[in-house]
């Protein structure tokens, strides 16, 4: 992966993009999973970044070495990252069961700081890709973090079953 640090500007650009496509094609309000939580402080934002960051790397450095996942043209994204899934989803708990031992603290400013970091990442690889980075493993690492934006975004924006189906239909 490039050592030059992406654009803030590029990798922002494209995260928005892609939230642009997603919410005009809803054609729906689409209010943000835990809209009106508590912000988490600086300290805690970066703490779930690198926390997110980790389990990006770890799973995407997974997926390289065995190649589990993979189908013919690409691989399953959601398989490739379930615990990064996962983690989102727990960022986004809105409700709890009765007998919990604490309330859900939804925290979407935790999921934009994610998403920030794979516009990072997304910016990196296409970088390498536009310098002639020849390796198939940065052309699906890329694929796969454009639909991991995706993935996310869908849970931050609470995105159902068939609306996704019907995001994925169009061109």
């Amino acid at each position: 992966m490039s050592t030059d640090a992406p654009a803030p500007v590029t990798a922002q650009a494209y995260v928005e993009r892609r939230r642009a496509r997603i919410l005009e094609a809803l054609g729906r309000p689409a209010p943000t999973a835990g809209a009106g939580a508590k912000e988490l402080s600086a300290e805690h934002l970066e703490y779930v970044r690198r926390e997110g960051e980790e389990l990006y790397v770890n799973e995407l450095a997974w997926e390289e070495l065995t190649d589990e996942e993979s189908i013919p043209g690409g691989h399953l994204t959601e398989m490739v990252f379930p615990a990064f899934l996962a983690f989102v989803d727990g960022l986004l708990v809105e409700r709890v069961p009765a007998d919990a031992l604490a309330p859900a603290r939804p925290h979407p400013d935790g999921v934009e700081a994610i998403l920030a970091m794979l516009g990072d990442r997304h910016a990196e690889l296409s970088a390498d890709v536009e310098k002639g980075a020849d390796s198939q493993q940065v052309v699906y690492a890329r694929a796969m973090t454009a639909q991991l934006i995706d993935l996310v975004l869908h849970r931050l924006y609470r995105v159902s079953q068939a609306e996704i189906e019907r995001l994925e239909a169009q061109p």
